[in-house]
């Protein structure tokens, strides 16, 4: 890798990309790859899954480096790729317990934690996917609404009201029948 490449700023690396770079796409998975690791992490709650989910980040950044329109900074785009592959693979997944490494004497009632776990991921999935984005950015991420508004491309307004419905309908879905 050259110097230049390191000084180079993270547009100016996905031009360079676009225009055939072979190293540049590989400067920006180094710099930002420790960064949508932990928001994979974050997304998933699941080491394998956000491993993949990285990859498919990255794979699908490279592929698509062309559709980069340089609105918001490179770092938003990739986020948003990654928690969108993220939202991908959790759709995927059928959500099970490990048996296994159940612990009968176990004071805290893991069992009831797993089952809510599985109700709030099943009410997530039937939420409009606006509201179920802006959820999972501000309150599962902690993003600001600011950073949630420019990653999704709308106003912060429509961010507020995507998250106050999207916890209405949630609270509407998981109360007890």
């Amino acid at each position: 890798m050259t110097a230049d490449l390191l000084e180079r700023s993270d547009k100016e690396l996905l031009a360079l990309h676009n225009d055939g770079d072979a190293e540049a796409f590989g400067e920006l998975f180094r710099r930002h790859k420790d960064r949508m690791w932990a928001v994979a992490l974050r997304t998933t709650r699941d080491p394998e899954l956000a491993a993949d989910a990285v990859q498919d980040g990255f794979i699908n950044a490279f592929r698509r480096a062309g559709s980069f329109r340089g609105d918001a900074a490179v770092t938003t785009w990739l986020h948003r790729i990654v928690v969108n592959a993220c939202l991908d693979r959790l759709r995927r997944v059928k959500p099970t317990a490990d048996i296994a490494d159940h612990d009968p004497v176990e004071p805290r009632d893991y069992h009831r934690s797993v089952e809510v776990r599985l109700d709030v991921r099943e009410a997530l999935d039937q939420l409009p996917e606006g509201q179920k984005m802006a959820l999972v950015l501000v309150d599962m991420h902690g993003l600001s609404v600011a950073e949630a508004a420019e990653i999704l491309e709308v106003a912060e307004g429509t961010v507020k009201s995507r998250c106050a419905r999207g916890r209405a309908a949630m609270a509407a879905l998981l109360e007890p029948a």
